[in-house]
């Protein structure tokens, strides 16, 4: 299998105006992004969508993965939602490989308030490690 990204992934493409474009970058704790829910994502009133958290979670396994040398689609992600996210409010969203067997790379990740700290969902994942093209960045 090979996938290809051309800049206009929903979660992390720069070309995509409607996604997220989350940023991260690698550090010691890991792949690393800060975000601000924007309005459009409300779920209930105030909240942000529980999909959208996923998704920030599923963006943090996947560039964790990367930035580890490898890349790869997401297998399974187990999301456990802790409290509502609020619309607006400052997120850091960590991502961090555990382990690496053949093709699985097994990660975590976090997202959480970055004023106080406090956990607003976490997940555990498999991603398969694929072959990966990355094409030139139009826009």
């Amino acid at each position: 299998m090979e996938v290809r990204f051309d800049g206009h992934c929903f979660g992390c493409g720069p070309l995509n105006m409607d996604g997220l474009r989350l940023v991260f970058t690698p550090g010691p704790e890991g792949s690393v992004a800060e975000y601000d829910v924007p309005d459009r994502f409300q779920s209930w009133a105030g909240m942000a969508h529980g999909g959208v958290v996923a998704l920030m979670l599923d963006e943090a396994v996947g560039w964790a993965a990367w930035h580890a040398g490898h890349p790869g689609v997401t297998g399974r992600l187990q999301v456990s939602y802790r409290r509502p996210l609020k619309l607006g409010e400052p997120v850091r969203i960590v991502g961090r490989v555990e382990n690496v067997r053949r093709t699985l790379v097994y990660c975590t990740a976090v997202v959480e308030n970055r004023t106080d700290g406090s956990r607003i969902a976490d997940a555990t994942a498999t991603v398969m490690a694929v072959k990966t093209v990355v094409d030139p960045i139009r826009g």
